[in-house]
């Protein structure tokens, strides 16, 4: 596996990512996270990439060794009422604001993102498989939000939340049909699957 780098060592850079866009449950998570020279970890990659265990064991090394990081969440509410993509960016502004250092660029996984404080930004189509600041950020915002998700399935078993954390599997459409949907559920996103489908 190539080791990810910093996109510079001429800025203070922060990496941004979101997790949960494409789920029918839970809040949408960003997380930024600012690096240094001297932050090196050769586990760190894109999330999806990870498995549940190494994500975990890589949240606590993250947290204690970048410069700084924040994490933030909008509830389906809010993602009914401007849509993922405004939620998705919101939240990664959210995220940025709790920073106290101050970045010089922005780094985005995506192509997509609203100016944020003057500061410039550079969006990357497939960034957490390149940088480490935004993998940094994807697995802290996985981590957090996949707890979130399993908490949440104590209260809502029968959706199956601690396994698919709020996507569309089968289970969770079946679920959706039988019991539908909860305070949970996005409301602006196709609920009303068949149960026959595949």
């Amino acid at each position: 596996m190539e080791l990810l780098k910093k996109w510079s060592d001429q800025y203070i850079e922060a990496g941004c990512d979101e997790v949960g866009r494409g789920c029918l449950s839970g809040p949408v998570v960003a997380a930024a996270v600012i690096i240094d020279e001297s932050f090196r970890q050769n586990l760190i990659d894109d999330s999806k990439k990870l498995t549940f265990q190494t994500r975990l064991g890589l949240d606590e090394y993250i947290k204690n060794n970048v410069k700084e990081y924040a994490i933030a969440e909008l509830p389906p509410q809010h993602i009914d009422k401007h849509n993922i993509l405004n939620a998705s960016i919101h939240a990664m502004h959210l995220a940025l604001d709790q920073l106290t250092v101050r970045p010089e660029l922005i780094l985005v996984d995506g192509n997509r993102f609203h100016p944020y404080s003057f500061i410039p930004h550079q969006c990357i189509i497939k960034g957490d498989e390149k940088l480490l600041s935004i993998a940094a950020a994807s697995i802290l915002a996985k981590n957090y939000r996949d707890r979130l998700m399993i908490k949440l399935h104590d209260e809502f078993p029968q959706y199956g939340w601690n396994t698919n954390m709020g996507y569309a599997t089968k289970m969770h459409r079946n679920a959706l049909n039988e019991f539908g949907p909860t305070i949970h559920h996005r409301r602006s996103f196709r609920l009303d699957y068949s149960i026959s489908e595949e």
